[in-house]
């Protein structure tokens, strides 16, 4: 029988919250995570994006913070500005449920206003190096947190963010409860845990069902330098929808999304680090709202990017690494709606796209695009290889 919210604890106000924006029964991780969490237990959850951990935690610091008056009472550390907004738009209105306030703190915007906004907030939520500089300045204190999360840890790490977290978590109360949230828990993540949880309730593996995660096409397309934006032109006309298409670096993704625009009327628009906060966000509210059906962007502004209903992820520039290639095709196929992933495969990169395909699963769909990795010779004993090692 599947539990419903109040089942698992939480309170019928805060479940009504739910319920009228279509959400009645929990996911995955938010079976797992929210009773121990409800009940004041540490959590390590291996979690990904898309997954519904912001429910995850976010239910339970409102449930476990109602009535308290410390300012702030929950504290929630995440790498990027992007993902500070999504998790206090998630989380508002729940806490608006039991009369919490929420307030965003994050680099690239008034730091004034965002003092007065985060000393009359319940739950912050913070990018570490904006956070740091507050704690800095005496502009902010953690001395009555009593919830501390930490969202995509690994992200964070990554990202060189290891100092400040430290020096964060030294500020914040001992008896506290910490609820650590990562895609990994592998070296840096699992020291972080180790330093910063007590006898933490480890959900493993926990990633969302078939039928919440959605199915993902993959498919690699041959192309050449010449006929390049011609085939992205063809894959974003002949589906409708929201395109999250992926480029190597800040400059290509300006120049591809003029080209979209202005020589073939497909509404585009670029997002890269050298943005200001506010085209960031004008950028990523009209991706969202469906103004704008083509985001062009590059792997470090994307990230923290929590959109669920793109449908197709287009790697114009393929992925540098494994890992690159899943978070960015990660980004479809969220919430129970299917998704397509398209990497686009020039004459030079089709040996290391195919291996990367091959080590992924995807073996079979490279193979299909009619492309194919060219074998390496055989080291042995007569090869130049081994003659070089046995000249040194």
């Amino acid at each position: 029988m599947t539990k419903s919210f109040q089942d698992l604890g939480v309170s019928a106000p805060v479940a009504a919250v739910l319920t009228k924006q279509g959400i009645t029964h929990p996911f995955a991780i938010q079976n797992l995570v929210l009773p121990d969490a409800l009940a004041g237990l540490d959590i390590l959850a291996e979690s990904p994006t898309g997954s519904g951990k912001t429910l995850a935690f976010g239910l339970p610091i409102v449930e476990r913070c109602a009535g308290v008056n410390a300012r702030p009472s929950a504290l929630v550390l995440v790498p990027t500005r992007e993902l500070a907004l999504q998790v206090a738009a998630d989380i508002a209105p729940l806490a608006g449920a039991k009369g919490l306030k929420v307030a965003t703190v994050y680099g690239g915007a008034a730091i004034g206003a965002q003092i007065d906004k985060a000393r009359r907030a319940h739950i912050l939520v913070a990018t570490p190096g904006r956070l740091f500089d507050l704690i800095e300045r005496r502009a902010v204190g953690l001395g009555e947190v009593r919830v501390l999360v930490l969202d995509e840890a690994d992200r964070m790490l990554d990202m060189g963010f290891k100092p400040q977290v430290d020096r964060i978590l030294r500020g914040v109360p001992e008896n506290r409860q910490t609820m650590l949230f990562s895609a990994t828990f592998d070296g840096a993540v699992a020291e972080l845990a180790r330093n910063y949880t007590v006898n933490a309730s480890h959900v493993r593996g926990a990633l969302p069902a078939e039928k919440e995660r959605g199915e993902i096409d993959h498919a690699f397309v041959a192309v050449t330098s010449e006929d390049k934006l011609e085939r992205l032109v063809e894959q974003l006309n002949a589906e409708r929808g929201l395109a999250l298409v992926f480029v190597r670096t800040k400059h290509g993704a300006d120049k591809l999304a003029r080209k979209l625009e202005r020589q073939h009327r497909i509404p585009a628009v670029a997002m890269h680090g050298n943005l200001s906060q506010n085209q960031r966000e004008r950028a990523l509210k009209q991706f969202e709202s469906g103004r704008i059906s083509t985001l062009v962007a590059t792997d470090v502004a994307a990230r923290g990017l929590d959109v669920n209903d793109i449908t197709h992820v287009i790697n114009f520039d393929p992925p540098q690494g494994d890992d690159d290639y899943v978070h960015r095709i990660g980004r479809t196929g969220r919430a129970g709606r299917s998704g397509n992933g398209v990497t686009f495969v020039l004459p030079e990169q089709r040996n290391d796209v195919g291996r990367l395909a091959a080590r992924l699963g995807h073996g079979d769909q490279f193979a299909a695009s009619g492309m194919s990795v060219a074998t390496r010779p055989p080291r042995g004993p007569g090869s130049s290889s081994a003659r070089k090692r046995r000249r040194r």
